[in-house]
């Protein structure tokens, strides 16, 4: 089976072998993906450590062998900010040698300097610095026992994004779709759920009854998702002329942010507890 790494910001899925076509997903620098087939010169079919299907092109992944391997190998961090740059020198005049989004992994050294400045690896075997407080722990387990933790870490998340733009296919602080939301909230998490808006087996999101809703529970409608955060308040991102993003919502009609449109069409809650 051969496999590559994403060595772009963010690697664009089409659902096409074209840049015309719909942009399906986004997965981030650094991230391991499997492929499937070539059915052009210029792209590949892949499937990522979420099972989730596209078309990239070439020019987004990483096919050396001998650097993956190295890569699978090294220690690697999570980005949680937003957007950071990866220079060549520990100080600001240092020049970019790549750009990474939160949600992007990256091997980092152990300690950093006075200045806060860490060294890090690229997957293309490039060495440069990112400050330390730019990188958190990459998280790929859960622990049902911890609910209470874990449903508060997942909406937390989720709020990281608030006012991000609207992007179909969008998984990043750069632009994010309803399912890119909810998905990646529970991905910084250790938790890998279907990244479209529904419910699909083999993924540990299951249906429950409205009255059992809790934070971090999710809430579907027709073609759509959001996040409950309790007291009839959850988060979204949204194409709606006027919120443009990510923003959060009521279901209470006495509040001003209250969305009838959604309200009135919930079709499921889903729940990883």
């Amino acid at each position: 089976m051969k496999y590559a790494v994403i060595n772009n910001t963010t690697a664009s899925l089409m659902k096409e072998t074209t840049r015309d076509s719909e942009l399906v997903d986004e997965d981030f620098y650094g991230r391991k993906v499997k492929i499937l087939s070539q059915p052009d010169y210029e792209w590949y079919e892949i499937i990522t450590q979420y099972h989730y299907k596209g078309y990239v092109h070439e020019s987004e992944l990483l096919f050396d062998e001998e650097k993956i391997k190295i890569w699978d190998g090294a220690e690697k961090k999570v980005v949680l900010q937003p957007y950071a740059d990866v220079l060549s020198m520990p100080k600001v005049q240092g020049h970019r040698l790549t750009s990474l989004t939160k949600g992007a992994v990256i091997a980092a050294g152990q300690d950093a300097n006075a200045d806060g400045w860490v060294t890090v690896s690229l997957c293309d075997g490039r060495t440069g610095y990112m400050k330390e407080k730019f990188l958190g722990t990459l998280i790929t387990s859960y622990y049902l026992e911890e609910e209470k933790k874990l449903r508060l870490d997942i909406v937390n998340t989720a709020l990281t994004y608030m006012g991000t733009q609207y992007r179909w296919g969008g998984k990043s602080p750069l632009g994010i779709d309803c399912s890119g939301l909810c998905s990646v909230a529970y991905l910084l998490n250790g938790v890998i759920i279907y990244r479209d808006a529904g419910i699909a087996d083999g993924f540990p999101i299951h249906e429950i009854p409205f009255e059992n809703i809790k934070p971090a529970d999710l809430l579907f409608f027709p073609g759509h998702v959001a996040m409950y955060m309790g007291d009839n308040r959850y988060v979204h991102s949204t194409g709606k002329n006027g919120s443009d993003g990510v923003v959060v919502n009521s279901l209470n009609p006495e509040d001003k942010d209250y969305r009838e449109d959604l309200a009135v069409k919930i079709k499921a809650v889903g729940s990883l507890f």
